[in-house]
């Protein structure tokens, strides 16, 4: 077993007992639990000592997993992830009831902000997983966000269940940031949300 592949596995075992994992994404370092554990998204909102009144991203890995997530997902929203430039984060109308989202990562008019990650590591995460995972910037609530490994808090790290080892030694790249977000609603209107 390559360390990939053993890292993912790991990763895996600490998500499905209900623990918090700190892992590379395809923006930032992230914090991330099982998107359907309420107890386990409360740990993140605990560690991150962020109200719970702002939800949280749900990250995917590949088309139909967002499928299992997502109901009445909008045709465009196929042509917007596929031709995007960067992540891009969207917030849809209502997750499918099936998919048993945690409420917490549902916002208060019953919509939910899903990304498709096309970075190796956090999309196959989320397919060995075979459940979305939260997706939350590996920082205190009001601190910089950490753009690399090296800049992540003592305070974060101890607080997780595990930390991935992939991804640690990366130099920080200029201009990375968290993803776009954009607004589609089940008609296909969109608006920007952040840039």
């Amino acid at each position: 077993m390559n360390k990939y592949t053993s890292d993912i596995r790991a990763a895996v075992d600490v998500l499905r007992n209900g623990g918090v994992i700190l892992y590379p994404t395809d923006t930032v370092w992230g914090l991330g639990c099982d998107a359907t554990n309420s107890l386990a998204v409360k740990k993140i909102f605990d560690i991150k000592k962020r109200s719970d009144a702002k939800a949280l991203i749900t990250l995917v890995g590949d088309i139909a997993q967002l499928e299992r997530t997502v109901d009445a997902i909008p045709d465009v929203a196929y042509q917007l992830i596929e031709f995007s430039d960067r992540p891009l984060t969207i917030v849809y109308d209502r997750p499918l009831p099936s998919a048993r989202l945690a409420p917490e990562l549902i916002s208060d008019d019953g919509t939910i902000a899903v990304r498709l990650s096309h970075e190796t590591f956090s999309a196959g995460l989320c397919k060995a997983f075979r459940k979305p995972l939260v997706s939350t910037s590996a920082n205190i609530s009001g601190a910089a966000t950490p753009r690399v490994f090296s800049e992540i808090s003592h305070e974060i790290i101890e607080a997780v269940d595990y930390v991935c080892l992939s991804r640690r030694n990366e130099m920080a790249v200029k201009g990375l940031k968290p993803s776009s977000i954009m607004r589609l609603s089940e008609s296909g209107e969109f608006k920007i949300i952040r840039k």
